[in-house]
């Protein structure tokens, strides 16, 4: 889906050129430990053929670099170590040969983009002087922080392209699952210091995990999968990544791109087999069976060039929401419908498309476990290669709550692990997927966490007689001839007139708490007709409820901007895709912008009133179940006091 000409080739020559240097490193080197310790099972690998002296051992130098150790340094033979997987056949497999040519391409790969890095930032020169001597005072923290910068650099495009090569030619290899654990020797001195880092710590991990050649792989993939989940996380706070993150690399010849800090997958589509419904077969939930819709088509314009969707630059993207409502009121079927349209508009587009579900499963009772299944989860949705659709149902029991004694471990990292995704110093919004989190008890998500859903959809199920008889006969089928009587089937169901009725609704608040708010600040300012009489009832919220801060104001002004972009695109433009779809970006934005609203005074005060409206609910109902909880537990004291006086009597 990439346009090769908007991506930064990797020249096949300069990565062969490298070949030596990482046949080197994975032949022999030596390096001291600093931040890890040995694992105690690991010992030093062995020689495959008896008669032939130990082999060269690659000392690491950077030129313009000084390295002193002391310390007694530890040999690391990685082709040894890979062929030990196998200790019974003296010649080495299919298997361990992918693995270690995977490795040496990596490895070249990931030097040749650390000393393209350098060339554009200027390190190439401060090297060259710090190698004569000639580096300033001045210029010393500026050259610490690019050689960190090329460090961190040189791990991810390393373990993200050895884990991209190994995935496509081991796709059916065995799914046994390795825990090797958080990765340690991440050192940032220089890239060359920190791949032998990494290396010797892939050594480790072999000589205790990969004990037989069908442990091979994935003892590589979850080293691999930390190594990146650490570099990225280096990356996030140190200065002076900008000319990497700006700028995507091109390997043609392995079909593999490097976008930042971004794990790369090929443009695999998910292979659906849930029940798709029609959004004529969803009976009221009108505003989130609309914004369900939209958001469906909004996705669509996402440019795979320029990897970005102009709803993003223009304002109404929706990247992720919350629906909520009472059990049974149609948050499963609002999943099915979404994922059913965006599934039905990629086939037409030929678009890839990805739709994952976060369940309870991935809570595990190993430590780190269950925040590497979420960080799985939001990386596959991500991928900006894809047409991503992320759910999380019942995210109150898989979400623990920061404070809840009930929460478990494995909750608690899911929900650190979600915030950090969502609203985090590397999100990178594009706006090729979206994830929607859905509960019956909204109220038992952390707040936090809950404030990151950007829009909130309100499932509450058919609310009036026509909705009653319309879902009736629905579900009733076609087996009966019992007569409809005095109603028009579906005429209340017609989506732009029940979502005008649905906005207007909420001119007024609805939750007791935000009426006195609302008539309090009216009365003493009269119609909140300008920003600063709207400023005053955000600020007169915040003084009631303390959870309604900054964030709630961004996530209000974003749903202000959906409603700008108040429109649903063509039923025609997702058929036919050279009318829209296969547009360039900048037709596309063009086409959005002819058909966007002003924002009005009324779509402002609908929106706070929709959103603050819902936190008040949640708070109501989370007071009330924290008050008969206490009411439960001082019944049981009584009843087990009475007990206990009782027995002593």
């Amino acid at each position: 889906m990439s346009n090769p000409s908007d991506l930064m080739e990797v020249k096949e020559e300069l990565i062969r050129a490298k070949y030596s240097a990482a046949e080197s490193l994975l032949d022999g080197f030596d390096h001291t430990p600093r931040l890890a310790k040995a694992k105690s099972a690991a010992s030093p690998a062995k020689e495959r053929s008896s008669g032939i002296g130990t082999r060269r051992r690659f000392r690491s130098t950077t030129p313009g670099l000084v390295s002193k150790s002391t310390a007694r340094p530890e040999g690391v033979h990685l082709i040894n170590r890979v062929q030990e997987a196998d200790d019974e056949d003296i010649l080495m497999s299919p298997v361990q040969a992918n693995v270690l040519h995977a490795l040496r391409r990596a490895l070249a790969t990931s030097m040749v983009v650390a000393d393209q890095f350098a060339d554009h930032t200027g390190l190439s020169a401060l090297l060259k002087d710090n190698l004569e001597g000639k580096l300033s005072g001045a210029k010393q923290s500026e050259f610490s922080e690019l050689l960190a910068a090329s460090s961190v650099i040189s791990l991810h495009v390393f373990a993200n392209m050895t884990s991209f090569l190994l995935a496509n030619a081991h796709a059916d290899a065995s799914e046994t699952n390795i825990e090797v654990g958080e990765v340690e020797e991440v050192l940032t001195d220089n890239s060359q210091l920190a791949l032998t880092g990494a290396l010797w710590e892939l050594d480790q991990n072999l000589a205790v995990h990969a004990t037989t050649e069908d442990k091979l792989i994935p003892t590589l993939s979850a080293f691999l999968e930390q190594l990146m989940e650490k570099a990225a996380l280096r990356a996030s706070n140190l200065p002076r990544l900008e000319a990497f993150n700006a700028v995507s690399y091109r390997v043609e010849a392995d079909d593999f791109q490097i976008n930042g800090f971004t794990p790369y997958g090929r443009s695999s589509s998910t292979k659906l087999t849930m029940s798709f419904k029609k959004p004529n077969e969803i009976v009221g939930n009108h505003i989130a069976k609309y914004q369900a819709m939209k958001l469906a088509k909004m996705i669509m314009a996402y440019d795979f060039d320029r990897k970005l969707n102009p709803f993003v630059e223009l304002g109404g993207f929706i990247f992720t929401f919350m629906g909520d409502g009472k059990p049974g009121t149609g948050k499963t079927i609002l999943i099915q419908m979404m994922a059913g349209l965006i599934h039905d508009y990629c086939q037409n587009a030929g678009y890839p498309f990805r739709y994952q579900n976060l369940s309870t499963e991935s809570i595990d009772s190993y430590q780190g476990k269950s925040a590497q299944n979420a960080k799985a989860f939001f990386n596959n949705v991500i991928d900006p290669n894809v047409i991503g659709f992320g759910t999380i149902d019942d995210i109150d029991q898989l979400a623990g709550k920061r404070g809840d004694r009930q929460s478990s471990a494995g909750q608690l990292e899911i929900t650190a692990v979600l915030m950090e995704s969502f609203a985090g110093a590397n999100t990178v919004v594009r706006g090729n997927c979206t994830f929607g989190m859905f509960s019956n008890y909204p109220e038992n998500v952390d707040d936090a966490l809950r404030q990151r859903a950007g829009a909130r959809f309100l499932v509450d199920g058919p609310q009036s007689r026509e909705d009653y008889i319309d879902i009736l006969h629905i579900l009733m089928g076609k087996n009966h001839d019992i007569p409809v009587g005095k109603h028009k089937l579906f005429e209340t169901q017609q989506l732009k007139k029940a979502v005008a009725r649905s906005f207007e609704a909420h001119s007024q608040p609805k939750e007791d708490g935000l009426i006195r708010v609302y008539e309090q600040t009216t009365k003493e300012l009269g119609k909140l007709d300008t920003l600063a009489k709207i400023g005053t009832y955000l600020d007169n919220i915040q003084n009631v409820d303390e959870r309604f801060t900054g964030r709630a104001i961004k996530n209000i002004t974003d749903a202000i901007k959906v409603r700008a972009m108040d429109f649903e695109l063509p039923d025609e433009w997702m058929e036919k895709p050279d009318l829209f779809l296969l547009k360039d970006y900048d037709t596309k934005k063009a086409m959005i912008s002819d058909l966007s609203k002003p924002i009005t005074v009324e779509m402002v005060l609908q929106e706070i009133n929709r959103y603050a409206d819902s936190e008040f609910r949640y708070a109501d109902k989370s007071d009330e179940i924290a008050i008969e909880n206490m009411v439960r537990d001082f019944g049981r004291q009584e009843e087990a006091k009475k007990r206990y006086l009782g027995t002593k009597g």
